[in-house]
Order: structure tokens, then C-alpha cells, then sequence
């Protein structure tokens, strides 16, 4: 009989557990817990008031096709995470987000309607069977943003794509911008091809964002009702269009500036002409604006930093090399504080300049990027024919000086052009227009970090070209336009849509084994001129017409430089080995910390807990013998 009542208890027991976890199921559905680092899986806060601005309902559809992904896996894990997500912003947005799933199955309507969409239908299996992967976003004026394939590879950048989706989706007016460049920012004629080449990815992103009206260097006036003034690479701006941009300026207007004192992604008129290519002015500079407004710019040198130098690869170089002229500027090198670069892990940048206040500038500067302390300035003709990149490091001085590489300047100003373009001087000062204005502006002293190859890769999927950031270029660009048009919900959720986690202790220990390493060779070469220089010598003292024979002094002095070869390779090879195991060092410690230290903790954690409710246990049976 006791047995029956103990398997009648464990059915029980397990009826209990079925029912418990099918109403906790029903109960806890859509409830979760977010344990990542960077809360990866909850709605950022620009999400969240992206979608309580919504005034008119958003209509999200979601295609995805349920039979062609049955052997799919990891396809559909991650079908139900964008899921997920979509429900967790159509709830948020207190039913102004319509959110609806359709599978369009071969031959349906909705296949059509996907195709006729432009969403991407992936071949999968050997029946022929296309899955759709994607998202079709509608308004109720006929507005529509598609995500033609959602890539599992990209998950990262999930909620920004789909939040941005919804925000250009609720404003029926996308924000003004002007685009001044003086660099073939959309792409240019290939004069050997022909063809148009692709526009570099920041100029597809800034017209997606913002409806842009190009300007021109020629050109004496900014378009009407602008929102915000982007100069990229100005060079030659006449005064009419100089007066006219300070217009806009004292009228509340926000600018964005890049200028560089040597843009290495500027391309000559005619590419094929080497000395086009050498005698174009590869400087840009908005000098009487900055003179009135007191910022110094050196438009002569260019900033290198040891402690940033990016590796690149070299024809002459079997091994990447440092070129401290190219610069990854990390977290630890920008502005914590403002909301352009709170957020953001690397900015590449190359042969940047330095940005400076004079003494008696009425401008508050504050850096959004510097150098590290391991700098100094170099003339920009050190980068015109330069071949291999190291030798900068040899010519280069670090000043222990943190240079500023992108500034926010804020502050009253006096005009510099006044009596200029339009109004006459007596005009102007009878309207006022002589007095200082208020001055919002961000200045980015490189132009090269728009180009594509300092921080993006194109992939292509099928008829779709996929951007993949390595660095954040992107990010700080569209954040310092977004700012200063006063927009800033975008912000939170593009700056943690890339998770850039670089192995910067690893990055020290390269740099500082490099180092060791360069002044090893240069000992070489030093010693080596010494000795060549020494054979010439003793050749000269012997005056023998018979060169090919050796004196014993001559062969002593070719046997010590041997030797003494030998001995600086073994060195070499030595820092080389040492690097190697410093990095293995640090990986087996990482390891050790995975792998070893959270079990131990556990078990620790648990053996406390037993021991604690062992005296427990103790505790009470002594307190009832007592009382016994």
C-alpha cells in the first residue's frame, strides 16, 4: 500500500509540474530577463520614445517563409528573435505599431506581393524552394521603407534598422540638409572604365536620412530653409557663398565641417596623369571664417600618434607596419560625455589635423576626439611620396600633448563677412546684422574617414549590397547631424548597434614588442652602415687594383659583422617569440577566468550554503535538546 501511495504521489508530483509550467508559460509569455553587458535584448530608449511619438499608425510586415526554412535552424531562431522584437515595440507603442506576419508561399499572392516589394528570395535546398527574410514598412500617406533580406550575420543592428524604419516612417518631412563636398563623396566617372562608380556608403546613408540639396563650389548661395550645413573637403569657396553660409550661421543654422590638410581620398581630375595626381592641392580649410571665429587649424602638418597607429600592409613590407599618420581612435580617446561619441568604440581616421582656440577666441571648444599622448605634428610633404610607412616613426616626436581631431564649438562670434553679399554695409548695420551671433558647429579636422575603406566593407547578397562597419565613422556622422538638428532618440540605438569589443590589452602588447622591435632594427641598419662603411674604407687605404682580394683585416671585419648579424636576428626572432607568448599568456589567463573561475565561484557559493544550513541544523537540534 505504500508503494502505491508513492507512485501516486510522483504521478501527482509531475502532473503538478506540467500544469504549473503550461499556466507559467501562459502567464510569464513575453516576460524576460536581459543578463547581456550592453542590454542587447531590451529596447533602448530612443527606441522606446521613437514609438511613443508616434502619432499615426506605423504598419510593420514581417515576410517570412516558414516551410523553406524547416531545415533551417539557426534561420529560425532567429526569425523568432525579430519577431520577438517587433512584438516587444508593438506593444511599447500602444498600438500605433501594426505588426503582421505573412509567409509567402510558393505561387501565393503574397509571394507577388513580396517580389513586387523588392525583398530578396534566397535559393535554399535542392527543391528550388526561395525563403523571404525581410521587412515591409507602410504609413497611412503612402510613405514605405523595405528591408529587402534581414541577415542573421547582422543581428547587431536588428533594433536600428528597425527602429530607424519606423522613425523615417513617422515623419512624412525628412530634416533639410546642404552637402557641399569637394571630393567625389557619389562615386565620380571611372575615366578608365567609363562607368559611375559607387557612391562611398556615408553619402547613401546622409540622403536616406535627410533630404539633401547639393551645392557647389561655384555657387554664391545655400538653398532655402536648410535645417543643417554639411562642408566636406571645402576648397576655393567664394565670398558671396562664404557670406552667405555666415547668413546661415547667425540665423540659427548648424554646420558640420570636415577639412583636412591632406586628404588622401581626394582623385585627381584625371587619375591617369601622375602629375595631376602630385600637383593637386590635397588641403581644405574655411580660413576667414576660422580666422573671425578664432580657431587655429594647421593646415600644413598632420597629426601622427604612436599609441593609435593602425597596422597597414605594405609593398615593400613582407609584415603589416604602423602608420602612425593613420589613427583608430578609441573609446578612451573621445567624449564619454557627449552624446556623439558616448557610445561609439572606434573612429578610423587618417592624416588628421590638429584643432585649436587662440588666446583671445570667443568660442568654447569641446573635444570630441583627441590623440593619445605618444603624438607629434609632421609636415604634410613627409606623406607625398611616402613608401614605407614605419619611417614616420623615426621622424616623428611625441610632445606628451593630447591633440583635439574633432571639436563642438559653441559661443558668440563676430561676423566676418559683413557688408558682403546682398545687403550693403549701411543696410546691414541698420538691421543689425553687424552684431555677433551664436555659433553651434562641429569641426572634424579629416575628411578621409568618410571614404568607405577606413571603416566599411560591401558585401553582396544576391542583387543587395550589405554595408558591414568595422569602425563607427558612420555612427559619428549621422550622430553629429542628427544633434544638431536636434534630434537625439536615433542616437542611443545606432551607437550600440555595432559592439566593437577590440582586445586592447592585446593592442598594447603588439605596439610595445613593435617598438622593441623597430629599435632592433635600427641598431641593425646602423650597424650595417657602419661596417659597409668601414669596408670602403680599408678598400680606399689598400690602393690595390685587385678588389677581390681580401685582406685579413677586411675578412676579421666581414666575420664580426656576420657574427654580429647572427646575433641581431636571434634577438629579433627572440621579441618576436616573447610577443607571442605574452599574447598566449593572456589568452590562457582568459581562458583559465571562463572556463575555471565561475564554476569555482558556484561551487563555492554552494558549499557556503551547505555549511551554513548545517549550523543551522545544529543550531536548532541543540536548542530542542535544551528545551528537551
Amino acid at each position: 500500500m505504500k508503494n502505491v501511495y508513492s507512485a501516486t504521489g510522483l504521478i501527482l508530483l509531475a502532473i503538478l509540474f506540467l500544469a504549473l509550467t503550461i499556466l507559467g508559460g501562459a502567464a510569464l509569455r513575453g516576460m524576460r530577463v536581459d543578463l547581456t553587458e550592453q542590454g542587447l535584448y531590451t529596447l533602448s530608449s530612443g527606441t522606446k520614445n521613437i514609438l511613443e511619438d508616434l502619432e499615426e499608425p506605423v504598419t510593420l510586415e514581417f515576410y517570412f517563409s516558414e516551410d523553406a526554412s524547416a531545415d533551417l535552424p539557426m534561420v529560425r531562431n532567429f526569425a523568432r528573435r525579430v519577431q520577438e522584437l517587433l512584438d516587444e515595440m508593438a506593444e511599447q507603442a500602444d498600438g500605433e505599431l501594426r505588426v503582421r506576419r505573412i509567409d509567402p508561399e510558393p505561387f501565393s499572392e503574397a509571394e507577388d506581393q513580396a517580389a513586387s516589394y523588392g525583398l530578396e528570395a534566397v535559393p535554399v535546398g535542392s527543391g528550388g524552394d526561395s525563403l523571404y527574410l525581410g521587412i515591409v514598412g507602410t504609413n497611412m500617406i503612402d510613405g514605405l521603407e523595405v528591408l529587402p533580406f534581414l541577415s542573421p550575420a547582422r543581428e547587431q543592428f536588428l533594433e536600428y534598422e528597425l527602429a530607424r524604419m519606423v522613425y523615417l516612417l513617422s515623419r512624412p518631412d525628412k530634416p533639410r540638409a546642404a552637402l557641399l563636398s569637394g571630393i567625389d563623396m557619389d562615386g565620380g566617372m571611372d575615366m578608365q572604365t567609363g562607368q559611375q562608380r559607387e557612391p562611398w556608403a556615408i553619402h547613401e546613408q546622409i540622403n536616406e536620412m535627410f533630404e539633401v540639396e547639393s551645392v557647389t563650389a561655384e555657387d554664391e548661395a545655400l538653398p532655402d530653409d536648410l535645417d543643417v550645413l554639411v562642408l566636406v573637403h571645402p576648397q576655393d569657396l567664394n565670398d558671396a557663398l562664404l557670406a552667405d553660409i555666415e547668413r546661415f550661421l547667425a540665423g540659427g543654422g548648424r554646420l558640420l565641417a570636415f577639412v583636412d590638410p591632406y586628404a588622401e581620398s581626394a582623385v585627381p581630375a584625371n587619375p591617369n596623369d601622375p602629375m595631376a595626381a602630385m600637383n593637386m592641392d590635397r588641403g581644405s580649410d574655411l580660413a576667414p571664417l576660422f580666422e573671425a571665429w578664432g580657431v587655429e587649424f594647421t593646415g600644413d602638418r598632420f597629426v601622427a600618434d604612436a599609441g593609435l597607429a593602425l597596422q597597414v600592409n605594405t609593398a615593400q613590407s613582407q609584415r603589416p607596419v604602423r602608420h602612425v599618420g593613420i589613427l583608430g581612435v578609441t573609446a578612451d580617446n573621445m567624449s564619454s560625455d557627449d552624446v556623439i561619441t558616448g557610445e561609439l568604440d572606434a573612429v578610423n581616421l587618417a592624416s588628421a589635423g590638429r584643432l585649436d582656440l587662440a588666446e583671445d577666441s570667443p568660442l568654447t571648444l569641446q573635444t570630441l576626439m583627441h590623440s593619445s599622448e605618444q603624438a607629434g605634428m609632421l609636415d604634410v610633404e613627409r606623406l607625398q611620396f611616402l613608401s614605407d610607412p614605419s619611417e614616420l616613426i623615426d621622424q616623428m616626436g611625441a610632445t606628451g600633448e593630447r591633440y583635439t581631431l574633432a571639436a563642438r564649438l559653441e559661443g558668440d562670434v563676430p561676423r566676418a563677412f559683413a557688408g558682403e553679399g546682398g545687403d550693403s554695409s549701411e543696410q546691414q548695420a541698420a538691421s543689425g546684422n553687424t552684431s555677433p551671433y551664436a555659433l553651434n558647429a562641429i569641426v572634424v579636422a579629416d575628411v578621409d574617414m568618410l571614404a568607405d575603406r577606413y571603416w566599411v566593407s560591401r558585401q553582396r547578397f544576391f542583387n543587395t549590397t550589405m554595408l558591414e562597419p568595422f569602425a563607427d565613422n558612420g555612427d559619428f556622422v549621422i550622430n553629429a547631424i542628427d544633434n544638431l538638428i536636434g534630434n537625439a532618440d536615433l542616437i542611443s540605438v545606432r551607437s550600440r548597434a555595432t559592439s566593437n569589443r577590440p582586445f586592447t590589452l592585446v593592442e598594447s602588447l603588439r605596439r610595445e614588442a613593435e617598438q622593441n622591435l623597430r629599435a632592433t632594427e635600427q641598431r641593425l641598419e646602423a650597424e650595417l652602415a657602419e661596417t659597409e662603411q668601414r669596408l670602403t674604407e680599408l678598400q680606399q687605404a689598400r690602393g690595390d687594383t685587385d678588389l677581390d682580394i681580401l685582406t685579413e683585416e677586411q675578412e676579421a671585419e666581414i666575420d664580426r659583422f656576420m657574427e654580429q648579424r647572427v646575433e641581431i636576428r636571434r634577438q629579433l626572432r627572440q621579441v618576436r617569440r616573447e610577443l607571442d607568448e605574452d599574447i598566449e599568456a593572456l589568452g590562457t589567463r582568459i581562458k583559465m577566468i571562463n572556463i575555471a573561475l565561475m564554476p569555482a565561484l558556484v561551487t563555492l557559493f554552494a558549499l557556503a550554503m551547505a555549511w551554513r544550513r548545517r549550523n543551522l541544523r545544529r543550531a536548532r537540534q541543540e536548542r530542542r535538546g535544551k528545551a528537551a
